[in-house]
């Protein structure tokens, strides 16, 4: 592999945002980053072995540590405690708009990380976080 090769193929912080910002449709770049860095942020603390560290990897730096640094969490929070957890985070936000911009930055995400890692983050997660990245609810076989 060449330099020129791994460097297309690493994830850069430009199109994560450029992804955000589409998949949310925010104005401005600075709005996607702003929600990115609250979502990624809330997200590292629930992701933890493995898959935080792989999660990272997959990430441009910045986001990389915005995950990595997060303590991890004593208790698993539903999808819809989650997004409200958010909207504590985000002055101004409401539930509805905190999962308009949970979803906007988890959504993002498949595409550019692979599915693969996204649903091995999943099985960490409680039931319904599946729909925060786009995806119909994983279930078990019966």
């Amino acid at each position: 592999m060449t330099a020129t090769t791994v460097l297309t193929e690493t994830l850069t912080t430009t199109r994560l945002l450029d992804a955000v910002q589409e998949s949310g449709q925010y104005p401005t770049r600075a709005e996607a980053e702003r929600v990115t860095r609250v979502v990624l942020s809330a997200l590292g603390a629930h992701v933890i072995g493995d898959e935080r560290v792989d999660l990272a990897r997959a990430l441009p730096e910045e986001a990389a540590q915005m995950i990595a640094s997060q303590i991890p969490a004593t208790q698993r929070l539903t999808a819809a405690e989650f997004v409200d957890s958010v909207a504590a985070r985000t002055e101004g936000a409401t539930s509805a708009t905190a999962r308009w911009d949970v979803s906007s930055v988890l959504s993002a995400l498949p595409p550019l990380i692979g599915d693969d890692l996204v649903t091995r983050v999943l099985t960490q997660l409680p039931a319904g976080w599946a729909l925060l990245f786009g995806r119909a609810e994983l279930s078990s076989a019966a």
